[in-house]
């Protein structure tokens, strides 16, 4: 760019600024008054005004029966000040033409119509929220202790649905019996089986005697449990011992404790216990009709009695 082109450039952003500074300095001058003018506005409005985030509409009952709906009143020696709604103004009437029992009667019939609205639109929205729900999926076991929603087995512990797991038991010849029948070759020593898990313990501990539990099924069957204590036999736990006699009876031998079945909702089923629990390992067996108990079962132990602190 030469010399003449940079002059020519300078003057222009010279004019252009000369007039960008006018035209803010004729603007300030505009707003000036105006400001000025708001703020003795504000000076000249009353000293009572009504606030910006005004209470609920309430009745002034007039002795003749008619009423003025109000935002607020106050009453100062013979005369009544109130903001009415329908004007949008603070009047004023003698407090003689007011009824001022019918007007506290009609106070607290209003803040009952409110307590009674925000309780309905409570249960709308309750409404609304469970609408989309499925009851089945969504139960409340215990104060603020939802069951889950994936199906089988929960134990209540705490504040808690504790899953169980399934474990798979093992029905094994008791080789010492074998023994007696071949020693005794007469047949009256029956064949015996023996039902173990393996491992000492159960990974799922508790601490209640107590327990609650809770069976989200698959399908529409009634399930039926058995409770059963667990002996520790070496590194396995034993949980009954089957007795086959020569004519094919076969007698169970376990430690059962009863347990009650309660119908929460469409396949959920609550169980408690009919006695409280010693510390012990335990398994729950469904009981399967004319099978008798499945040997997939859920296994727990139980470490003490309940903490309370």
């Amino acid at each position: 760019m030469g010399p003449l082109e940079s002059n020519i450039t300078g003057t222009l952003f010279l004019r252009i600024a000369s007039r960008l500074l006018l035209l803010a300095l004729v603007g300030s001058l505009l707003v000036l008054p105006v400001a000025s003018q708001q703020e003795q506005e504000k000076k000249k409005e009353p000293e009572a005004t009504v606030p910006a985030s005004l209470p609920k509409g309430k009745r002034l009952v007039l002795k003749d029966g008619n009423y003025q709906v109000v935002r607020s009143y106050e009453r100062k020696g013979d005369r009544v000040r109130y903001f009415s709604v329908e004007r949008s103004a603070w009047e004023e009437i003698p407090a003689a033409l007011v009824d001022w029992e019918a007007t506290r009667r009609a106070e607290t019939e209003d803040a009952q119509r409110r307590e009674e609205i925000v309780e309905r639109m409570r249960d709308i929205e309750i409404a609304e929220r469970a609408a989309g729900i499925d009851v089945d999926a969504s139960i409340e076991i215990a104060p603020g202790v939802f069951l889950p929603d994936n199906e089988g087995l929960y134990v209540i512990e705490g504040r808690a649905a504790l899953p169980l797991t399934q474990v798979m038991s093992d029905i094994k010849l008791d080789k010492a019996q074998l023994l007696k029948q071949i020693l005794v070759p007469i047949p009256v020593i029956p064949t015996r089986h023996r039902v173990l898990i393996q491992g000492k313990q159960a990974v799922l501990r508790i601490t209640t005697s107590s327990p609650e539990f809770y069976f989200r099924t698959a399908d529409e069957r009634e399930p039926e449990f058995e409770l059963i204590r667990a002996k520790v036999k070496g590194d396995a736990r034993e949980i009954e011992v089957l007795n086959t006699h020569i004519t094919g009876d076969q007698i169970a031998d376990r430690k059962s404790i009863s347990v009650e079945r309660w119908k929460v909702s469409r396949r959920v089923w609550r169980f408690t216990m009919s006695q409280s629990l010693e510390p012990g390992e335990y398994v729950l067996a469904e009981v399967l009709p004319g099978e008798g108990l499945n040997l997939y079962v859920w296994d727990f132990g139980v470490d003490g009695p309940d903490t309370k602190k």
